[in-house]
């Protein structure tokens, strides 16, 4: 049941803007709780990478007197992939086009984290 609230706002959000690809919620130790990726993907190395880069992100901020983290963005030249927490215990992850728009993602992606938070 829960599991369907979650793809149902993956959907939402991927619907927002064309130039998201992909999305997924993930628990902060790296387990996949919802996706909605292309199926040459696999769920369980994005739940893992997603994971990580949060905490190495999280850490960063922390060491080097940057407050609380947000999001951690890379950029590749095939395109983005956001991650920010989606309140103590998820994370969500975007994969963008190279081309995005970026603040309309921002926006979009922090609107969908808070409908998540209030699931989990």
């Amino acid at each position: 049941m829960r599991a369907d609230m979650l793809t149902s706002i993956l959907k939402e959000l991927n619907g927002t803007s064309a130039d998201i690809e992909a999305s997924a919620v993930i628990s902060t130790d790296g387990l996949t709780m919802a996706t909605l990726l292309p199926a040459d993907m696999d769920q369980d190395r994005v739940g893992a990478m997603s994971a990580a880069m949060l905490s190495l992100g999280d850490r960063t901020s922390k060491e080097l007197a940057r407050g609380t983290l947000e999001q951690v963005l890379v950029k590749g030249d095939s395109g983005y992939v956001l991650m920010t927490y989606a309140g103590k215990e998820a994370v969500l992850t975007i994969i963008a086009k190279p081309n995005a728009k970026l603040g309309l993602i921002f926006l979009d992606v922090k609107r969908a984290a808070e409908s998540i938070a209030k699931l989990i």
